[in-house]
């Protein structure tokens, strides 16, 4: 498994800004896939993004799509997620996820990811 640690988040306004960072702990993620997923208060958890172990390729949720950008720094040691225009609904804590050693090329489902962080708060004020 791989110890996953988030940072980033906080309170911002309607329409604001906000990047979210996820470092690994003593390893790269070469051979990873990673994913962001959130969870406001009562609800599931819910997929956001992934990108590939390549980091060529992405996946968003339709609901941040054009909104959220999810990229890696070229030593594969921190995910990002980029987001932007946020809404009130986008209030959740965020994940960052792992998905490997290899398998699927853009995993989205909770069940596909074995390592998780602890999760950091977004809150989106109107």
């Amino acid at each position: 498994q791989v110890q996953l640690v988030e940072s980033g988040g906080g309170l911002v306004q309607a329409g604001g800004s906000l990047r979210l960072s996820c470092a690994a702990s003593g390893r790269t993620f070469n051979n990873y896939n990673m994913g962001w997923f959130r969870q406001a208060p009562g609800k599931e958890r819910e997929f956001v993004a992934t990108i590939s172990r390549s980091g060529y390729s992405t996946y968003y949720a339709d609901s941040v799509k054009g909104r959220f950008t999810i990229s890696t720094d070229n030593a594969k040691t921190t995910v990002y997620l980029q987001m932007t225009s946020l809404k009130p609904e986008d209030t959740a804590a965020y994940y960052c996820a792992a998905h490997g050693p290899g398998g699927l090329r853009l995993p989205i489902a909770l069940s596909d990811f074995g390592s998780w962080g602890q999760g950091t708060q977004v809150t989106v004020s109107s």
